[in-house]
């Protein structure tokens, strides 16, 4: 097979993950087929996917039947058809978290966008969503809300593979770098292995362009647009290269402990006048995860270029840009603060609609 403009990205250390999950995703052979032909050794999957899921087609219809008949809680039996998904993509990519020794193959899965804000909540179903997937290769998704860095410690400590999503800023990136090392050195203390853990830092981006430009063109500075998002990653991947090369970590790499490395969410490109695959070029570099929908991983194959380890470069204008932008009266701080409160709304629409889809069908099958 003719090596593909994906497997040319994977050669420069990145890792290419599929932001999307559905059954016939998995039980179809597609996501096998990716595997092999679009570098795919990875999958995400959020309430808004999997809600998409559902909606379409039948491929859950025979399993709702079955399950409307034993319960009408809509969160439990969401549960049930999610968690099936997860360990069955968890088994198809088993392979590639066997061929990396762990690093990679693994499937992520969030817990209830509503409890987002509950420390011991998100703590007590991550734990519970791990022990009832019990694959090696599973990620369990906490938000990077404040109230979540608690749980993304203790979580680690004890010893779950956690995936922090809803990253904006670099400030909450320092904290879940932060929870992710003492959880690690608690994990440590208390004599467990380290070397079974696994975490990422799911970093935001392209909404942090929606977002910075509506204001930037408000505040009549249009010519800043379309450059926080990249410069934010590039200043978030410095700081996992400092952390990541300290004394701090050397101890925690000599128990087995393994990196926790960026991944680039929300990689697809909103804007039309930007480049469709901007949020994969400029964002190149070793030891990082770009997970990307269907839409995006078609145009890269297509027309995507690789220029080298790009997440590396132009750094003093990243940070110049920080200054330009407080200079042109765009608070940084409130744009990330404004992304995070809109991503957990959005998940949390998302999976009230789920919700509201099962009890629909509760309805229509009771009527008939």
């Amino acid at each position: 097979m003719a090596k593909s403009r994906l497997h040319e990205l994977t050669e420069h250390g990145q890792a290419v993950w599929f932001d999307t999950l559905s059954r016939d995703l998995v039980r179809s052979g597609e996501l096998k087929r990716m595997m092999d032909e679009d570098a795919v050794t990875g999958v995400t999957s959020n309430p808004t996917i999997f809600q998409k899921a559902l909606s379409s087609g039948d491929a859950y219809d025979d399993d709702l039947k079955k399950l409307l008949a034993e319960t009408d809680d809509p969160t439990e039996i969401f549960f049930s058809l999610a968690l099936q998904d997860i360990r069955e993509a968890c088994d198809v990519l088993r392979p590639a978290y066997d061929a990396s020794n762990g690093v990679d193959g693994y499937v992520s899965m969030e817990v209830e966008p509503g409890i987002a804000y509950d420390t011991e909540r998100s703590f007590e179903q991550a734990r519970w969503i791990a022990k009832e997937v019990e694959r090696p290769n599973l990620l369990v998704k906490i938000p990077a809300t404040m109230p979540g860095l608690p749980a993304i410690e203790d979580c680690t400590a004890k010893g779950t593979s956690i995936n922090i999503t809803l990253i904006f800023s670099l400030e909450r990136y320092k904290a879940v770098v932060e929870a992710y090392l003492r959880g690690l050195e608690r994990l440590v203390a208390s004599g467990g292995d380290p070397s079974k853990v696994a975490s990422v830092a799911s970093f935001f981006v392209s909404r942090v362009d929606t977002e910075a430009d509506k204001r930037l063109e408000q505040a009549g500075h249009p010519e800043l647009a379309g450059k926080l998002a990249i410069a934010n990653a590039k200043l978030a991947y410095q700081h996992y290269l400092e952390v990541f090369s300290s004394e701090r970590w050397a101890f925690l790499e000599g128990k087995g402990a393994t990196k926790q490395r960026c991944l680039w969410a929300s990689t697809s490109t909103k804007n039309p006048a930007y480049r469709d695959v901007m949020y994969v070029e400029e964002l190149v570099g070793p030891e990082t995860i770009n997970t990307m929908p269907l839409e995006t991983i078609r145009a890269f194959q297509d027309h995507g270029e690789m220029r080298g380890d790009t997440v590396r470069e132009g750094l003093d204008e990243a940070r110049a840009l920080f200054e330009q932008l407080a200079e042109a009266g765009v608070d940084y701080d409130d744009v990330t603060l404004t992304l995070e409160a809109e991503g957990v709304q959005k998940f949390s629409d998302s999976f009230d609609e789920i919700t509201e889809s099962i009890r629909a069908k509760r309805s229509a099958l009771a009527a008939v």
